[in-house]
């Protein structure tokens, strides 16, 4: 996946489903918690390099549900908190430099929301994982099947809801693009959600149960025999 491809993909998030209900990380500025009015650019950035430095290595490409304010809505990288980008889960084993060793990654969030960056704990459990199990963090991918962060418009962007059926819909142009660009031997669904997007686009994968609600060990049993 060449640059060239991977700018026009992230270009091709800037396409959201016309909810007001969804976030856009990479083309939106969140004016409540952002830092300033350059957080999307940002976010691309780091979208971009995190991209590329996987572009002809990435074996397992793994998609999640959708995108939390927790990972994606502040780093810009689907399930990836703010806390592994500033260096606060290395006592777990995740690095900064596993995510982005091109350039040094940088928080988007105010700090006086979370001090140390929001952390997501579905994203800790995955990044832990592959790591353990790879010893390359350039060998996956890790994404959405809705690949924007859908909030709750009564609690606003600090909260995450399920995607609409028409917003999966609307959502599978990026996904079918991104598939495509990763190229990866690998396509693991995380959940529901994943299987059933990835199965009414056609896509063959293996399915395994979500971490969250006290399937943490399911999903390491089942992710340890993909990957063998």
């Amino acid at each position: 996946m060449g640059c060239r491809v991977i700018e026009q993909f992230i270009t091709a998030l800037k396409n959201s489903p016309p909810s007001q209900n969804v976030f856009n990380p990479w083309w939106q500025t969140d004016l409540k918690n952002d830092i300033d009015q350059l957080s999307p650019l940002v976010r691309r950035r780091q979208l971009l390099h995190y991209l590329k430095e996987r572009q002809g290595r990435a074996k397992y490409l793994l998609l999640g549900e959708a995108l939390g304010y927790q990972g994606g809505h502040f780093s810009g990288i689907a399930m990836t908190s703010e806390r592994i980008l500033l260096g606060g889960l290395v006592n777990k084993g995740i690095e900064p430099h596993h995510v982005l060793s091109t350039i040094t990654p940088t928080r988007t969030s105010r700090p006086s929301i979370k001090a140390q960056g929001f952390t997501e704990p579905t994203a800790t459990m995955v990044w832990q994982f592959m790591l353990n199990q790879t010893k390359d963090p350039r060998c996956f991918v890790i994404w959405n099947a809705f690949s924007w962060h859908p909030f709750n418009p009564n609690k606003g962007y600090l909260s995450n809801r399920t995607p609409t059926p028409d917003e999966f819909k609307d959502g599978k142009a990026a996904l079918n693009l991104l598939v495509r660009l990763c190229d990866a031997q690998t396509i693991v669904a995380i959940g529901e959600k994943a299987a059933v997007q990835l199965g009414e686009m056609g896509i063959t994968a293996h399915k395994v149960r979500h971490p969250a609600n006290g399937g943490a060990n399911k999903f390491r049993d089942q992710m340890s025999a993909i990957i063998g």
